[in-house]
């Protein structure tokens, strides 16, 4: 065999080693974390019943999904909480419903007296997703919904 042939196949065999080598690093990154479905409710107190705030998103990660942090406020406030802010905010309540996604509940009670101190109009939700091979998503306005009393 010529020197040129050999030396083409060689510099063949490492272009084909690197393509293959990057595919397998690009396929083992972690991804980010997808919010789908969210939807947030607002319910009043009313008489001897407590009232309640519900979020509820569908979150999906190729490595599974740890946990969702949430934080509901009043757009009144100018907030704007951040993503920094949300790692130390309550946890929602998650439950798989595959092996790359997860149904996850934040539910909060809300009292005759808690309700009357709430700001009424416009409240957003900010979400914090991560995954189980720590990659997250952070969606500062992932749902929108009207407290009234």
């Amino acid at each position: 065999m010529s020197k040129r042939i050999v030396l083409s196949s060689l510099i063949g065999a490492v272009a084909l080693g690197a393509v293959a080598a990057g595919g397998l690093a690009l396929a083992s990154a972690p991804t980010e974390p997808t919010l789908e479905r969210g939807g947030a409710r607002y319910t009043a107190p009313s008489g001897d019943s407590a009232g309640s705030f519900v979020y509820t998103v569908d979150v999906k990660d190729d490595s599974g999904v740890r946990g969702l942090k949430v934080l509901a406020w009043p757009a009144s406030s100018k907030l704007d909480p951040t993503e920094a802010e949300l790692r130390s905010a309550e946890s929602a309540t998650c439950r798989s419903v595959s092996d790359k996604a997860t149904r996850c509940t934040y539910t909060l009670k809300v009292t005759e007296r808690e309700a009357a101190d709430l700001a009424k109009g416009t409240w957003y939700v900010s979400a914090l997703a991560t995954a189980e091979d720590g990659g997250t998503t952070f969606v500062p306005r992932a749902a929108t919904f009207d407290l009234t009393r």
